[in-house]
This record gives C-alpha cells, structure tokens and sequence, in this order.
C-alpha cells in the first residue's frame, strides 16, 4: 500500500544544535530507501518533509517512522494517510 507522511514539528528547534541528528535521520532515510519502504521524499517550501511509503498498512508505516531519530527525539511527528488507487476515470469508460 502506498502512505503519504506528512511531517509536523512538534518543538522549536535550534538546528545548528542537531547536526549530528540531522545527519542520523538522513542515514535512516537512505536505510529505508534501500528497504524499498522509501519510495520518494521531498521538501515543502516550509522545510517539512513529505514522504512516500510503500508498506503493508498504516500500522507498519507508522512503527518505520517512529524509528527516526528526530522522531524518536520528539522533535517530529508524521500525519499518516494511505493513497488508495483513483477510480474517477471508470465514469469515464463505463458511463451509467
């Protein structure tokens, strides 16, 4: 199933003080990219960071992310979403 996480800050940070952190979450998110459970991450224009998962359920995506290291520290959290295929183009071809 692919899930969309959505980051929330849940603290203020001094990130000049998390560097170290900052470069841990970075090794876990390349580590669940080689899993195949990272499938793409991105930026918003507000520096949260966009996931998207591939993973049996929620469930499953929820216990990969709260294994980050800015998740663990509560710095962060995910709104978690599961991406359930479009089926609006089926008006299209099968018209009632």
């Amino acid at each position: 199933m692919k899930i969309l996480a959505i980051e929330k800050e849940l603290k203020t940070v001094d990130w000049e003080n998390e560097t170290q952190t900052l470069i841990e979450e970075a090794k876990s998110a390349y580590e669940m990219m080689l899993s195949g459970n990272l499938r793409e991450i991105y930026f918003t224009e507000n520096k949260n960071a966009i996931l998207i998962l591939e993973c049996e359920d929620k469930i499953v995506a929820k216990q990969l992310l709260d294994e980050l290291p800015l998740v663990e520290k509560g710095i962060i959290d995910f709104e978690i979403v599961e991406l359930l295929p479009y089926t609006g183009f089926s008006r299209l071809m099968y018209p009632e």
